[in-house]
């Protein structure tokens, strides 16, 4: 770390979208920023459900799925990129075993405050087997922002942002995620109307 004043960083945050935000993907939408560089961000929509639950997504790939916990749950819409492609974010196995930042899995994106997100079929295969991670998010298609694009963004007042909550992503009804996400911002979403009374 350099004693330079630091770029924002929003890795591990929520992007909760304002209510002026009306772009189809994003609109009530619950980001979680899986990394931000300068380079730009990237991040999985974690509160806009695909219709595909994860027993069919796992049928597709010809893997059973030997978890009862899981077959119900549904595929998110990560975001408008790689739409084909599965990303699972998850709680990362090691952060109990030792300090060592390898994962388990292929291809893996480390984020400070455990979580992972993999892209690699090993993850599918150990959850596949009854084994892998505990708490998964599966989504097809990811968000992604150029460099300074996201920054932009926050500036005009389309996103706010807040420390991520592991229990919104894994714990919180779906329909509830938007709501849970503004409260951990102590808002509630009449509080953001963009309405100012034009006619």
């Amino acid at each position: 770390m350099s004693g330079d004043s630091a770029p924002i960083n929003l890795t591990n945050h929520f992007l909760i979208a304002m209510p002026g935000l009306e772009d189809a993907m994003f609109s009530k939408s619950v980001v979680y920023v899986c990394e931000h560089t300068q380079r730009g961000a990237l991040g999985l929509v974690i509160n806009k459900p695909a219709d595909l639950k994860l027993a069919a997504l796992f049928s597709k790939v010809d893997l059973p799925l030997d978890r009862p916990d899981l077959t119900e749950n549904p595929v998110f819409q990560g975001g408008p990129v790689q739409t084909e492609r599965g990303f699972v974010l998850h709680e990362s196995i090691l952060e109990r075993k030792s300090e060592s930042s390898e994962s388990l899995y292929a291809s893996s994106m480390s984020i400070p405050g455990g979580l992972e997100m993999t892209t690699s079929r090993d993850v599918l295969e150990a959850i596949s087997g009854g084994a892998g991670p505990r708490k998964v998010l599966v989504s097809l298609g990811y968000s992604a922002w150029g460099e300074g694009q996201l920054e932009s963004e926050i500036g005009e007042n389309s996103w706010l942002t807040v420390d991520a909550d592991r229990a919104v992503i894994f714990d919180t009804p779906v329909e509830q995620r938007y709501d849970k996400a503004l409260s951990l911002l102590g808002l509630q979403a009449w509080m953001i109307s963009t309405q100012v009374g034009h006619a």
